[in-house]
């Protein structure tokens, strides 16, 4: 198992390595000029070279990579360029909300979108499928922005059960917290459950036609245990990379919710940084984004082992 998982480590080193090469150069194909920014309205041309010697912006483009990479392996990601910030310190920030609204957001998809994905595929054919995915495709039809503007009318600004938008960290207010991001969590959790839905569904119907289930229907073994405990074990192996998936792309930052919701995370991070052209903000953001897309994957590869027997006889 551990021969396993330092080998994807391995493949993950020259992923990030594209990847950091990637956003560094096509970042400078960016139209405006972060110092302009900073000169502010004068934009005096001694402040401006000034400013660029300062974060030696006139080097050629593959010596600050270079002197960028080297930082950023002992932990230096460098100074923000609008607020005068370490990136790091940023990001520790703002991971720990997305972090947040992300688990609470497939809490929510998992409680809604597996039970009826396992459910359609049970009913086949019958109303209880139809309405699964009539339910389904609706909640994959529907705008986060658009349902989330619905539920603050409805439950903030009409009922007053939950607050409108803002944000309290967890450890500092744990009811707060959760009130703050249920209606968030629920938006984003709505879209994923219709997905997972689906993809659970496609899943066990593969799984339930398989001859071992009609062995142990044959058996007489109780229809929950066939379904749970037979069917679903194995269905699982396409929902977890699917999973694994999502849950990468809620780290990522869901720019709209977040906006609408005003809850201070990676996405509102990164939109705000790509429009100052703050560079080693985007730098930073993007590489913990595909660090996280990878941990989520490995974390995949080990699901994978645990819940195949036959991966596991193969290591």
């Amino acid at each position: 198992m551990y021969t396993y998982i330092a080998k994807r480590l391995l493949v993950a080193i020259p992923t990030l390595l594209i990847i950091s090469i990637f956003v560094f150069s096509l970042q400078k194909l960016l139209p405006g000029d972060p110092i302009l920014a900073m000169a502010g309205e004068e934009r005096d041309p001694q402040v401006l070279e000034f400013l660029r010697e300062k974060y030696r912006l006139n080097d050629p483009v593959p010596y600050q990579y270079v002197r960028w990479l080297g930082a950023a392996l002992q932990g230096d990601l460098g100074i923000s360029l609008r607020t005068n910030q370490p990136v790091l310190q940023l990001i520790g920030e703002k991971l720990p909300v997305t972090i947040q609204l992300a688990i609470m957001s497939m809490i929510f998809a998992f409680v809604i979108g597996v039970p009826m994905g396992i459910l359609a595929a049970v009913k086949k054919n019958t109303m209880i499928d139809y309405l699964a995915n009539i339910i389904a495709l609706t909640g994959l039809s529907i705008p986060n922005f658009w349902l989330g503007i619905m539920l603050i009318l409805l439950v903030s600004v009409n009922l007053g059960w939950l607050p409108a938008s803002g944000y309290e960290p967890f450890f500092s207010n744990p009811l707060r917290s959760l009130e703050t991001m249920l209606m968030p969590s629920f938006v984003l959790g709505n879209a994923l459950a219709a997905t997972l839905m689906r993809h659970t569904r496609s899943a066990m119907l593969s799984v339930l036609s398989a001859d071992y289930i009609r062995t142990a229907r044959a058996k007489g073994l109780p229809e929950s245990t066939v379904v749970l405990e037979h069917s679903f074990r194995n269905a699982m192996l396409p929902i977890v990379t699917l999973t694994a998936l999502l849950f990468g792309e809620l780290l990522a930052g869901a720019v709209l919710t977040e906006q609408i919701f005003t809850i201070p995370g990676f996405g509102k991070l990164i939109v705000d940084a790509v429009f100052n052209r703050d560079y080693a903000v985007v730098q930073g953001v993007v590489i913990c984004t595909a660090i996280g897309f990878i941990l989520m994957n490995l974390l995949a590869d080990i699901l994978y082992v645990l819940l195949n027997p036959r991966m596991r006889a193969a290591l």
